[in-house]
């Protein structure tokens, strides 16, 4: 049974879908004005994992993705974050560009991270543009039912008329004080009331015409309108990272529950902060890192994927480049183990004994049962890497038992979602290297051996001197 920390409940909760064997699931995407850095990456890789587990268990998943290309203000975290410039007109601004060369440069941008990342795309992924008439639509019922309230052509929802707000953050209305941080709205009943719609100013480049005003839709009032528009009232699961919960993810609730009359999400998964020199990773600390600062180090996508899943998405996360090495080293393990594997299989290995791998895959399965615990599910995996690595060194391992083993480690896969390289093709350059070692050693001249070999090396790969002869493998980043 698989169970989750629902943040709404603040326990670990049974996961049983809505509807039988279908789950319906949202995740917070990007607001396309920069790069999307790797902090963003974890709380994407989350929604990542998460769908893929369920999918291993047999769920058909349905994952909608948002684009935020509109009414994403830049004080997002003062009050409820409808203070300041729309995000993607202040980057257009920069940039000398329109509001949509901004947003779909950066939409691109992010889903190429996600491709290279092996990040399962969405089924869809709804821009906030093409979805403003379901928006208007919302906030049309919820000022008629008494929820919201119109004045000089702004909209805003009145918190103080839905008794739970505040269940998911605890920031209740009891709870919450005017500090220093809040700017009130002149045209607000209340200091937490939040926007749903603000009238644009003449020169605003992106406005649309409403019955209240011609303007733009808040930030809060997108994520509900496209989230029911492709899963209904309620969905099963909503995730993103932790700075979402509050205001944004108890805004999405009290404006969609008053809207529908239902539970909005019946399971609330959040990521930890990713941290940086001991403090959260964003564009405006300017500590944040991209995936081509990532490369341009040499690692890769895969390293940075296992990076991830090395720590549970509930914990804080420090970002260190050693830790980034150890990551890549125990991807290099993995990867030379199922090419170990695969050599195996292609052999006319004799040995008759069988090797039992159902308990791996139990204690795999118990790992990810437990609130998605890729840490211990990884332990498990490299508990298995070394009792198989021990089998074939002492040649035990059968080639029929190597194949029911990859056959698990595939399975395994289609969760952590590892692309690895395979058997590697050697250059010509490389293979002229190794003849000249090879004469070298030869001639007993070992210090030209050496060198050779450590030339090899640099250009990223690596030989291994095996009682079955000399072998060769990429080392360059995975």
């Amino acid at each position: 049974m698989l169970f989750l920390y629902n943040t709404l409940t603040k326990q670990k909760e049974e996961f049983v879908s809505l509807n039988p064997g279908k789950v319906g699931m949202y995740s917070c995407g990007p607001t396309v004005y920069g790069y999307v850095h790797i902090g963003n990456v974890r709380t994407y890789l989350l929604s990542d994992l998460t769908r893929r587990y369920l999918e291993y268990l047999g769920y058909e998943v349905r994952l909608i993705k948002n684009i935020t290309d509109v009414g994403h203000l830049t004080e997002d975290d003062v009050a409820q974050g409808d203070s300041g410039e729309d995000k993607i007109e202040k980057a257009a601004a920069r940039e000398k560009k329109t509001p949509e060369e901004i947003a779909r440069f950066y939409e691109s941008y992010f889903k190429q991270v996600e491709k290279e990342l092996n990040i399962l795309p969405a089924q869809y992924f709804p821009r906030a543009t093409a979805h403003v008439p379901q928006m208007i639509k919302i906030i049309e019922a919820l000022v008629e039912k008494g929820f919201a309230y119109e004045k000089n052509g702004n909209v805003f929802f009145d918190v103080t008329k839905f008794e739970d707000y505040g269940k998911l953050s605890g920031n209740t209305l009891e709870n919450l004080k005017v500090g220093a941080r809040l700017e009130e709205h002149p045209d607000k009943k209340n200091p937490w009331d939040f926007a749903l719609w603000l009238k644009a100013p003449a020169e605003h480049l992106m406005q649309w015409r409403s019955p209240w005003s011609t303007g733009y839709p808040g930030w809060h009032i997108e994520c509900s309108a496209m989230s029911t528009e492709y899963l209904g009232s309620t969905l099963d699961i909503h995730t993103g990272g932790e700075d979402n919960i509050f205001p944004h993810h108890e805004a999405e609730i009290a404006q969609t529950e008053c809207f529908t009359g239902k539970q909005f999400v019946r399971f609330w998964l959040h990521t930890r902060h990713l941290l940086a020199d001991g403090k959260k990773m964003s564009k405006s600390k300017g500590n944040l890192y991209t995936l081509e600062d990532i490369k341009e180090k040499g690692f890769s996508a895969m390293d940075l994927r296992l990076f991830f899943l090395s720590s549970h998405y509930r914990s804080q996360m420090e970002f260190s480049w050693p830790a980034l090495e150890q990551a890549h080293k125990n991807l290099q393990k993995i990867n030379d183990f199922v090419l170990n594997l695969e050599a195996l299989t292609a052999s006319e290995n004799s040995s008759l004994e069988t090797f039992d791998v159902a308990i791996y895959r139990e204690k795999f399965e118990a790992a990810l049962d437990d609130d998605l615990n890729t840490p211990l599910a990884l332990s498990n995996l490299y508990e298995l890497i070394s009792q198989v690595n021990s089998e074939i060194t002492s040649d035990k391992l059968s080639s029929q038992s190597a194949k029911v083993i990859l056959t698990l480690w595939k399975k395994i896969n289609s969760v952590l979602g590892f692309t690895l390289l395979g058997q590697a093709e050697i250059p010509e350059e490389i293979k002229r290297l190794i003849e000249q070692r090879e004469i070298a050693r030869s001639g007993k001249d070992f210090k030209k051996s050496d060198d050779l070999r450590a030339l090899i090396e640099k250009k990223g790969f690596i030989l291994e001197d095996t009682k079955d002869g000399m072998k060769i493998k990429a080392v360059g980043r995975l």
